[in-house]
């Protein structure tokens, strides 16, 4: 901020801010360089206790704060002050005509809108925090950035100060726009706060969002070529424990292991690889899951994303340390497991809470726009599952049904989880053709030596054909779970009939592309 273009000496400043944290030092600079200072309500209150001379809006305007305090700057001699063009003739005989002398600069803190909604506060209250006077303020100090300073936030205190003491009062017009380009990022954040509360009820199809906090850089974005940013709530991230910085990739792997997890509530352990499950189990403790889940697929472990449901005790650390892994993330950990978890300095050790709810809808950038849709917030259970076929499920193939069903609702399509023991045996992911994916978890479970005898088999979708379950039948599965829609869906019920399959169908499909 050194340009010198349109250099303007602060002459006369406007002060109207609900918080009043970090104001004084601002307020002791504008006073030691002789500025008049101006303020309302609070504001003029606190100035005037700090020492500082100050001149009541009240005073200049000669209408009082009116309507509770709704009206207090909303005046021709505020804001024409404060939108005169100083180079157009013509402003500055109205000025003179009015007898208004031009402000240069104005500080705002606009009223807490959003923490008031977030403390649950009466409909009232929340009404009377949205700020009119304040963000009129803001709009008009900022469209006439030209001539002046618009400080829109008390995040930006420090700033002002250091620009003030720094250049003795002056601004430049590189500053001023600068300040400007805060004060309509603040003003449209807020006012999307505003209308995310009244579209609660209104329902209006309007995609609005706006994130204030600096953005989180990354590591890099899906290759070390291209740059990263995460723009969100990064309170809503797991908390890094150790570990470097977190990637692009990371990030997606970290979601799809959190929302994975989030479906079960014994205690489970599941290995993500590119936002799939490559191993994942549940048992009585987590170090027999870990045993259990690293069977599955001990290759695509390595490298991978872990994540755990129960506090992490110093044997099962034990046992996981003993593969390379890039990301470990549970709910807690132990003194002693964590000691030994940070044994790689750079492993990403996260901690997240469990109990914290998932965001209600998800949306992703496409073409020129953005998609917007509920998150699959489905899980079935045994009371929602539909029996199609002669045979009935054993006791066991239902707990499996259900761990199998949950699996590939976490599984890119086309897809396809075999399952036996609450064990992830083998999946095919991500392929063009059910057929593809079903072959490919066969040869996978058979390449770790894992047995499909008695397993039972999953889909994210319905089988048009009965290929599918002609195939798995021949692998020894005996079970299977789908959601069944299909006009050929009678086709797959008699291949299970005339083998002894038992086969279940949920009604609801979890695609994930």
């Amino acid at each position: 901020m050194t340009n010198n273009l349109r250099n303007i000496r602060i002459r006369q400043a406007l002060i109207s801010v609900y918080h009043k944290e970090g104001l004084a030092p601002i307020v002791a600079v504008l006073s030691q360089l002789g500025v008049r200072i101006l303020s309302t309500g609070g504001s003029l209150s606190y100035i005037r206790e700090l020492g500082v001379d100050a001149s009541s809006v009240e005073d200049l305007t000669g209408y009082p704060s009116i309507l509770g305090g709704r009206v207090k700057t909303l005046h021709p001699k505020v804001f024409g002050g404060i939108l005169a063009r100083r180079e157009v003739p013509s402003d500055q005989k109205e000025l003179e005509q009015w007898d208004i002398e031009p402000i240069d600069m104005v500080i705002v803190d606009l009223y807490p809108f959003e923490d008031t909604v977030a403390s649950m506060a009466p409909q009232a209250e929340i009404i009377e925090k949205i700020d009119i006077g304040g963000i009129s303020l803001i709009r008009a100090a900022a469209k006439n950035y030209k001539d002046v300073l618009i400080v829109p936030c008390r995040t930006l205190y420090p700033e002002v100060l250091s620009l003030l003491q720094e250049q003795g009062g002056h601004t430049t017009l590189s500053d001023r726009k600068y300040f400007a380009a805060q004060a309509f990022k603040i003003s449209s954040h807020y006012d999307t706060a505003i209308f995310n509360y009244f579209n609660q009820e209104a329902n209006l199809p309007v995609f609005k969002t706006s994130l204030l906090d600096s953005p989180l850089r990354l590591r890099y974005g899906e290759n070390p070529h291209q740059h990263a940013m995460y723009f969100g709530e990064k309170d809503s991230l797991p908390r890094q424990l150790h570990g470097k910085e977190i990637s692009y990739n990371n990030l997606l792997d970290i979601e799809s292991a959190i929302k994975l997890i989030h479906d079960f509530t014994d205690p489970t352990v599941a290995i993500i690889k590119h936002n799939n499950a490559c191993g994942c189990a549940s048992r009585e403790d987590l170090t027999q899951a870990w045993h259990c889940a690293l069977q599955a697929d001990p290759l695509s472990a390595f490298g991978g994303i872990i994540i755990v449901n129960r506090e992490i005790q110093p044997e099962t650390a034990e046992e996981i340390n003993k593969l390379f892994f890039e990301v470990i993330i549970a709910p807690s950990y132990c003194p002693g497991a964590l000691e030994l978890l940070k044994s790689r300095k750079n492993r990403i050790i996260l901690q997240y809470d469990k109990d914290a709810s998932l965001p209600a809808q998800e949306f992703r950038s496409l073409m020129n726009g953005v998609v917007v849709q509920d998150r699959d917030t489905a899980v079935e259970n045994l009371s929602s599952f539909t029996q199609v076929s002669h045979k009935t499920p054993e006791k066991n193939q239902l707990a499996d049904l259900v761990f199998a069903n949950k699996l590939v609702k976490h599984t890119k399509s086309n897809a396809i989880v075999l399952v036996k023991d609450q064990m992830l045996l083998a999946s095919g992911m991500g392929q063009t053709s059910r057929v593809d994916a079903l072959k490919h978890a066969i040869d996978k479970a058979g390449t770790f030596g894992l047995s499909l005898q008695n397993a039972v088999m999953a889909s994210d979708a319905f089988f048009p054909f009965p290929d599918c379950v002609e195939i798995a039948d021949k692998a020894g599965i005996t079970a299977v779970i789908h959601p069944g829609g299909s006009i050929n869906d009678q086709k797959s019920i008699d291949y299970c009939n005339s083998h002894n399959m038992a086969m279940i169908c949920t009604g609801i499909r979890h695609f994930k592309h």
